[in-house]
């Protein structure tokens, strides 16, 4: 089976002065999260769109999905961990105790404050899954990387026509990422917060998917205005 999973676990700390998770704050009306909603439910390939959010907000989620969206059987709300894997765990333990995890079960995860995803990408994910077991979305990367050991001086300059940007969707098959999960210890797991470079890490051969430049997350006020100016764009086309 084939499942999303949509993280909205963050509370939004780059957003500035604001008094919500930064999912919730309104693009064009309705808030960012329902339209990454919206992207996942135009895909019938899902079994189940899994949104994880935190504790204390979790009715919220789930107000605002009956508000702009209505009842869907394959929309859960369940909550998240303190860091960005607990998170996907905690989906996936969603999945193992209500319909089991076959051998072949795939998970699309995504960043709930990212609207803009296509269904060729969503598409492309699912089909690497199912090939490869562990996928990421990436564009090229436009500007000089420099890495800086200190924060100070340069360390290295990488080539740039190496170097990619990652995006989301990330996408594994479940049982692997489990079983990848499992293995590390309490520090490791601190450290590793992505879950592709956890997959890399073990040897796996992490599919590269195409992003789009449009797919961006919206974590700055800035990001938020170039949302609505990318929505306004569309409506007037």
């Amino acid at each position: 089976m084939i499942y999303a999973e949509i993280l909205a676990g963050g509370k939004g700390t780059r957003m500035g002065n604001i008094n919500m998770p930064k999912q919730f704050l309104t693009l064009n009306s309705r808030p960012i999260i329902i339209h990454t909603i919206e992207k996942f439910l135009l895909n019938d390939r899902f079994e189940k769109i899994i949104i994880v959010t935190p504790k204390d907000w979790i009715n919220h989620t789930k107000d605002i999905i009956k508000k702009h969206l209505g009842n869907f059987d394959r929309l859960v709300v369940v909550e998240g961990g303190k860091d960005r894997n607990e998170s996907i765990m905690s989906g996936i333990k969603y999945i193992e105790s209500n319909i089991g995890i076959n051998e072949d079960d795939v998970i699309v995860t995504h960043d709930s404050v990212r609207p803009f995803l296509t269904h060729r990408i969503i598409e492309e994910n699912i089909d690497a899954a199912i090939k490869f077991g562990a996928v990421d979305t990436v564009i090229e990367a436009i500007d000089t990387i420099i890495k800086s050991d200190d924060g100070e001086v340069i360390t290295e300059i990488p080539v740039r026509d190496t170097m990619y940007q990652g995006q989301t969707p990330q996408s594994f098959n479940i049982l692997k990422l489990v079983n990848y999960y499992n293995s590390l210890d309490e520090e490791q797991k601190t450290i590793l917060t992505d879950a592709a470079k956890i997959c890399a890490l073990h040897g796996d051969k992490v599919k590269l998917v195409k992003g789009e430049v449009f797919n961006i997350k919206v974590t700055t006020p800035y990001d938020l205005k170039v949302a609505n100016a990318i929505i306004q764009e569309r409506i007037s086309r």
